[in-house]
């Protein structure tokens, strides 16, 4: 478990901090295909929970993430198509795709209390690190009102699941 927070806190640092000033500089196109892989990453660490866990809360909170992220890259995807444009993949997608890998690699080798602890601690820093970038670095840097508006309300989802996720994390320790 150890082993595992530390990966995942070099994995995040490494993407963090090759991308606040990067982000910035993006276009909405750009943050439209991050926010599509950083919920698509969480349905995937949900999937991965309902297979390995026996904990109905642990099942609960991974059945919410499926959801309610699949439910807002829904409506991402119908804002884009209605707008005629296309999600532009970048290095920072890209570098959460290849994190998530090494993370999922991680929490696979796990079982139990072990797997549950570590998936709720995943949960809480990954939505943290998300709800930050997001309210800090992509909506004041939006420049589309409609996508603006979709991400305001992605983050207050989101926030919402950050607050469950520290309300799990407090419940396994």
């Amino acid at each position: 478990m150890k082993r595992f927070l530390a990966t995942f806190a070099i994995s995040l640092a490494v993407a963090t901090a090759a991308s606040a000033q990067d982000v910035a500089d993006m276009s909405d196109l750009e943050y439209a295909h991050i926010a599509y892989t950083a919920d698509n990453i969480d349905i995937r660490y949900a999937h991965l929970a309902l297979a390995l866990s026996e904990n109905p809360d642990i099942h609960e909170f991974a059945n919410t993430m499926i959801r309610d992220h699949t439910a807002v890259n829904a409506a991402a995807l119908g804002l884009l198509d209605k707008l005629g444009a296309s999600a532009q993949d970048n290095a920072f997608s890209q570098t959460l795709n290849s994190n998530a890998e090494e993370i999922i690699n991680n929490l696979s080798q796990l079982r139990g209390a072990e797997f549950d602890k570590a998936y709720a601690a995943n949960e809480l820093a990954y939505h943290q690190a998300v709800n930050e970038l997001v309210e800090n670095t992509m909506i004041p840097n939006i420049d589309n009102a409609e996508v603006k508006a979709l991400f305001e309300q992605g983050l207050e989802i989101f926030k919402a699941h950050e607050g469950h996720a520290e309300m799990m994390v407090e419940s396994l320790n």
